[in-house]
């Protein structure tokens, strides 16, 4: 209680409690005059205790003063990641780790696969699991992106999809009624902590081999499956929940991408999909093995892209056969051809991994990792490069140095360049740079930017709402497909514009909690989707049409849309 009245007794500049002041109260207030209270221990005890402290702060501003990495949910939603369980992958990429305890392409030592070990992979299991740690830290938990990585999506069965997709609703709907149904996991079949790839059998055989003997000959338990019906059922359930979904994530490969593919990831909630490029050359591409060329990506996007997904693209430097220079020009063709463009980007720099096949070109001599100054120049000329249409997410994989026997291993490699950036005069444009996050502002004051320009299907406009120095309250992503791309568009699509994204910056608030001078729920949303109809409207279509997630589908509602196949449709007025 003494330490609740220290910080509520703290000027609220609208932040966190600076590292000096909140390690000054803990000092002042050990915990039984040895240890300290831990960040947590302080949000539970407010939560218990409140009303006997008399403290005049609700829930949510005490918790914003001491939460643990606001960074997380600064950008508006909560991220929960999950993995699917170990399974053979299509890939055959000289680069990729071969870590037979993990999903293909993930090593036991990176936090998020660390999390799902511990969990068995079991979807459930991880999603209430995850979601209990962040409220311990004072994370909004009301508005969760759910990520869900681990090989190549496209190549689990079915069934599985289906299963660990309504497992993981089921687990946000739960959590929020107070319903822990973790008792229910079978842990043991999913059990690879103790797996190894002994005989040199590879990755593939070994997993597979595994499967099949706990599994009586089969890969998938018979408990890991669900019906279209079953799923169906979980996200009406998780319409009007507490823990909504409010974008669902899969990762999955270009040659795996096709017109029914799409509609059925489409059918599983999925909104947003993260798909190795890796690289726009062909040459590149054969030498690493990843078994499709580049038009098999600028085809993958394009029915990503027609059908409304947020397209977030992974690319790769310092690959086999690569050089800095080739990487420069390679990182070019991603916004100067308009049928790769992405949304969203993480730039991963080749990684040596014991594991990995590029070992043996590695001792041969064939492949090096580039140099500090080499890669330093690499990312500095392509975060100088990335519009103000796109996010880039990540830089460097979290992978820990120990697993990495040559190369880069500073995990802080994006400041490095931003300031290498800074220092010759530039900066970053790209959306990650100009999120509002945290800070304040009026409104009133905020401005319309508008961004057009040219994809594999028509026009895209980014709308865009800005404060006076260009810092990004919120925005909209609008397609305007044009009439000679309608057979790459989903049948229940055709003829309308369509609203592939809207996003509202600012720290995470709750489902219907208002704090004046941020940008959560001020309305921000509603703007930009009236600006989007009128665009739509003067475009000629009659029909604007949102890839809603399942959470978000009574906003949608409240703003006229109606509920359809796949996706919500709003009727327009003089379109046609």
């Amino acid at each position: 209680m003494a330490i609740v009245r220290a910080i509520e007794s703290l000027p609220d500049d609208g932040g966190v409690v600076s590292p000096a002041d909140f390690d000054r109260i803990l000092r002042a207030n050990p915990r039984d005059g040895r240890g300290f209270f831990s960040r947590s221990q302080i949000i539970a005890g407010f939560r218990a205790l409140g009303p006997e402290v008399g403290s005049r702060l609700d829930e949510e501003t005490f918790v914003r003063r001491v939460q643990l990495r606001p960074v997380r949910t600064q950008s508006g939603v909560t991220p929960l990641t999950v993995l699917t369980k170990p399974f053979p992958c299509p890939g055959r990429c000289v680069f990729c780790p071969n870590d037979v305890r993990m999903p293909k392409s993930y090593l036991a030592d990176e936090p998020g696969a660390q999390r799902a070990a511990h969990s068995h992979f079991d979807p459930y299991d991880q999603t209430w699991n995850r979601l209990a740690t962040y409220r311990a830290i004072g994370h909004p938990i009301d508005k969760i992106e759910l990520i869900i990585l681990g090989g190549t999506w496209s190549a689990y069965p079915e069934a599985y999809q289906i299963w660990f997709v309504k497992r993981c609703f089921d687990a946000l709907s739960d959590y929020g009624e107070g319903v822990d149904g973790r008792g229910e996991v079978d842990f043991e079949i999913r059990d690879f902590s103790a797996l190894t790839d002994s005989g040199g059998r590879g990755y593939d055989d070994t997993v597979s081999a595994h499967l099949r003997k706990r599994l009586d000959g089969r890969l998938l338990a018979r408990s890991e499956s669900a019906s279209w019906s079953d799923l169906e059922v979980a996200h009406r359930r998780n319409e009007t929940a507490v823990c909504r979904n409010v974008g669902l994530v899969i990762e999955t490969r270009p040659d795996r991408v096709n017109a029914a593919e799409v509609l059925r990831i489409r059918r599983l909630g999925c909104t947003k999909v993260q798909i190795g490029i890796q690289s726009l050359s062909d040459d590149i591409l054969r030498k690493n093995g990843r078994g499709h060329d580049v038009a098999a990506t600028r085809q993958a996007l394009r029915l990503l892209r027609a059908a409304g997904f947020k397209i977030h693209a992974h690319w790769m430097p310092n690959l086999l056969g690569s050089t800095p220079s080739m990487d420069q020009r390679d990182f070019d063709r991603l916004f100067d051809d308009d049928g790769i463009r992405p949304d969203e980007l993480k730039i991963y720099p080749c990684s040596l991994i014991e594991t990995a096949e590029l070992m043996d070109h590695y001792r041969r001599g064939e492949w090096r990792p580039y140099a500090h100054e080499e890669l330093l120049e690499v990312i500095v000329a392509a975060l100088a490069k990335v519009p103000r249409y796109c996010r880039v997410t990540r830089v460097i994989r979290d992978i820990s140095s120990d697993d990495i026997v040559a190369g880069n291993k500073l995990t802080n490699f994006r400041q490095i360049a931003e300031q290498e950036l800074g220092r010759r005069g530039g900066y970053c444009v790209d959306i990650r740079s100009r999120e509002i996050r945290r800070e304040r502002f009026d409104v009133d004051q905020l401005v319309l930017r508008e961004t057009a320009y040219s994809s594999s299907v028509g026009e895209e406009q980014f709308l865009e709402m800005v404060t006076e120095d260009d810092r990004l309250a919120g925005f909209l992503r609008l397609s305007l497909p044009g009439s000679d791309h309608q057979s790459e568009t989903p049948e229940v699509l055709r003829g309308c514009a369509v609203i592939r994204e809207v996003h509202v910056y600012g720290a995470s608030l709750g489902l219907g909690l208002r704090d004046r001078g941020r940008a959560q729920h001020r309305g921000l949303g509603r703007q930009l989707v009236e600006v989007a109809v009128q665009k739509a409207q003067a475009g000629g279509f009659d029909q604007l049409a949102v890839i809603s997630a399942v959470g978000t589908r009574d906003w949608y509602r409240r703003l006229g849309f109606e509920d359809g196949p796949l996706y919500q449709r709003r009727p327009l007025d003089g379109g046609g």
